[in-house]
């Protein structure tokens, strides 16, 4: 099915990239802060950003546990050791992990489980690592390989379940360019879910680089939660969710067999709850002053609406 194409470059967002990845440097290294690179590519300075955020978190808790030789670590590392553990992609070079659920913590930084790159990170299985890179590869092919490239930088692979399971997926806002992910052994499925978190990914930037402050005291009906939601809630559903419908309606005629009955019930599900959005989306918009991203909001949802 034909749909608009999307742009992801948003040009604040990649301001705020270049600049929070300098500051983080100058802190995790004051002596010899690196200065980012203002000529590198979105995609390279959205990594950088990504990768920086992991160092940041990983020195913050070892200085408050007073473990030396781990800050040490991620002074020296503020890329946190990329290069091996990166697997090639479509998108570029991604870092795939699966630490298993036991080595995901839960603190006050996170209502989720989640997980920061270390010393003692490796990469997922090469069979993981295929089947990250096949369902880059698919969300590339599809239409979002700059959302992908830009704000999936690390994938924390979860759970292997069957089609048709229930699937978690989350990200958290102190990780950005991060996911979290169960995962099928199904390519197409998982870019759907990839694309679903990079999608947060890059609102949560979009939002930040704006200075966009939405408040709480607007609460809007979420069909997916069944249950009313802050506007900031309720706008990223709203997002989110609609590139999950586009990106389904381009990849099903790639799909066969389980694959299509699976795609075809989700896209089905999605018109159904995104359908009782409409007059509530508007009003939610309007709590959003900035005018560039107030439109890329409005025209993905038309977009989705109308598939």
């Amino acid at each position: 099915m034909d749909t608009p194409a999307i742009s992801f470059s948003f040009t604040p967002a990649q301001t705020l990239h270049f600049d929070r990845t300098h500051r983080i440097r100058a802190v995790i290294q004051p002596a010899t802060p690196e200065r980012a690179d203002a000529a590198a590519s979105p995609a390279t300075a959205a990594g950088e950003y990504c990768l920086a955020h992991h160092a940041l978190e990983g020195a913050e808790t070892a200085a408050r546990a007073g473990d030396t030789t781990t800050f040490d670590w991620y002074t020296s590392h503020v890329d946190v050791n990329a290069a091996p553990l990166s697997t090639p992609t479509a998108v570029g070079p991604r870092i795939v992990v699966a630490p298993g659920l036991d080595r995901l913590p839960r603190s006050a930084i996170s209502e989720t489980p989640y997980y920061v790159l270390s010393p003692e990170s490796v990469a997922a299985s090469p069979d993981l690592q295929e089947l990250a890179a096949a369902a880059f590869a698919t969300g590339a092919k599809n239409g979002f390989g700059d959302l992908l490239a830009a704000h999936a930088v690390v994938v924390v692979l979860l759970r292997h379940k069957q089609l048709g399971d229930a699937l978690d997926s989350w990200t958290i806002t102190r990780l950005p360019g991060t996911v979290f992910c169960d995962h099928v052994d199904e390519p197409a499925v998982l870019a759907r879910d990839f694309i679903h978190e990079a999608g947060h990914n890059w609102l949560n930037d979009a939002l930040t680089a704006t200075a966009t402050k939405i408040s709480d005291e607007a609460q809007f009906y979420s069909p997916w939660k069944q249950a009313m939601r802050p506007a900031f809630g309720f706008l990223h559903a709203c997002w989110a969710f609609p590139l999950t419908m586009i990106y389904t309606a381009r990849v099903l005629p790639e799909t066969t067999g389980t694959v299509t009955q699976f795609l075809t019930a989700y896209l089905a599900q999605q018109r159904d709850l995104l359908a009782r959005t409409t007059e509530d989306h508007a009003r939610a918009l309007a709590l959003v002053p900035d005018t560039g991203l107030r439109q890329r909001l409005h025209g993905v949802h038309q977009n989705a609406l109308s598939l």
